[in-house]
């Protein structure tokens, strides 16, 4: 508005046409409230109209979803709805969501407040800087028909009887329009704004949202699991089980082969075969292993410490068992830190603890090598702290020149008992 072509722009006429639709809308949730409000009275004495009167309740959000719409007339970026997603499909899950949550009363009482006031405010801005401007400038149209170029009502207040008369309203009213356009803008901002404050999300509904993400996050995680798993069992049932039987076969068609070139293909055979197996089992146990599902994380860091080249002390005790997808975040990210000790640090020991205390499962990984180690450098680790991270733990590693090394990593989380939780 600000601007010296604001008068010669579309928003003039943007800005009225905000308010005249903000009238009719106005108009019409007036009289449909109204009558819902009038038909569930009357219904009420058979008892029909107390559910209707959910109708009422619910009204507000087609208002609300007008009012957003509207508001691309005068800005590119409307307030979005911000309501929650239902936890079931259906109508009963969609209804008592939205009874429940705090945006559709106030979409409620918005709707409400533009029935029952604001609708008058946008009709009387309308009128007043723009249908009054218009009307006088129309006066030497109205004396040359209606008036018979005798004369012409202004405003239907007074009559103008010349013609130099009729012109200088005219020009007068082209002035007031001028006027009224900025009027107009202002009552358009005013309403806008209003509307956003009132139907946007507030901060109580971003928190929502964000619990409903973290929800929906857990979610994908323990899918995510649920699949390893059963990539898991499917290779150990499936492709593992036809190759130790491949196996088998080509040992057995080796001693029975007599002496020559066949028993010697035969012998490579079952070594490509041994070979492929050991790999296949190797690849079992690093997508999900079977002692983490049998047994529990205590028991699989402790087999993975057995297969660890430097020697590692183990020292962890826990009453029972984490959550499934904690379990396996917590056993990749040891695994993990022990091949890192393997690899690079030239340690000549390492040390495995952790336990269970305020809600929290902690656990620690300590050497003796050369430290200096980097996450940000392309480490493994970096992958498995976006892991942790997902379910809201913390990963933290120190590693000064000359070393020790210690990475430690926290889950909240509450323990089960073993038998509380099926494999």
């Amino acid at each position: 508005m600000s601007g010296p072509g604001f008068l010669l722009s579309v928003w003039p006429w943007r800005a009225a046409a905000y308010l005249l639709t903000g009238a009719v809308t106005g108009v019409a949730a007036l009289v449909g409230i109204v009558t819902l409000a009038v038909v569930c009275g009357a219904l009420a004495i058979v008892l029909v109209g107390l559910p209707l009167l959910v109708l009422v309740a619910l009204s507000g959000i087609p208002v609300a979803w007008v009012e957003r719409s509207r508001l691309r007339l005068i800005d590119h970026h409307p307030a979005a709805g911000r309501h929650q997603v239902p936890p079931a499909p259906g109508l009963w899950a969609w209804v008592t969501t939205r009874l429940r949550e705090q945006g559709t009363w106030r979409e409620l009482g918005y709707a409400l407040l533009l029935a029952g006031l604001l609708w008058p405010v946008d009709a009387l801005a309308i009128t007043v800087a723009l249908l009054f401007p218009l009307s006088m400038v129309a006066t030497p149209l109205l004396m040359a028909t209606v008036g018979d170029g005798h004369e012409a009502k202004v405003l239907k207040q007074w009559t103008v009887t010349t013609w130099p008369g009729a012109f200088g309203v005219a020009v007068l009213g082209l002035l007031l329009m001028g006027l009224g356009a900025y009027v107009l803008g202002a009552a358009a901002g005013a309403r806008a704004e209003l509307a956003r404050l009132l139907i946007a999300s507030r901060e109580g509904e971003l928190n929502a949202k964000v619990v409903e993400l973290a929800r929906s996050r857990a979610r994908l995680v323990n899918a995510f699991e649920a699949e390893r798993r059963r990539i898991e069992r499917d290779l150990h049932d499936g492709a593992q089980q036809r190759l130790v039987a491949l196996t088998l076969i080509l040992g057995l068609a080796r001693l029975d082969a007599p002496p020559g070139p066949l028993a010697d293909q035969l012998t490579k055979a079952h070594e490509e075969a041994g070979e492929a197996l050991a790999e296949l089992r190797g690849l079992i146990q690093g997508i999900y292993p079977k002692v983490l599902t049998d047994y529990g994380l205590q028991a699989a860091i402790a087999d993975a410490a057995d297969r660890c080249v430097v020697p590692v002390d183990v020292d962890l005790e826990l009453p029972g068992r984490p959550t499934e997808a904690v379990e396996s975040a917590a056993y990749f990210v040891i695994c993990e830190a022990l091949a890192n000790v393997a690899k690079h640090s030239g340690a000549d020991r390492a040390q495995v603890s952790g336990g269970h205390r305020d809600g929290r499962l902690f656990l620690e990984v300590r050497d003796d090598g050369c430290g200096g180690a980097d996450p940000s450098a392309g480490s493994g680790l970096t992958g498995l702290a976006d892991r942790v991270s997902v379910l809201d733990g913390r990963l933290a590693l120190t590693s000064p020149p000359d070393g020790p090394t210690l990475l430690r990593v926290e889950f909240p989380c509450e323990l089960t008992k073993a038998g509380d939780r099926s494999a």
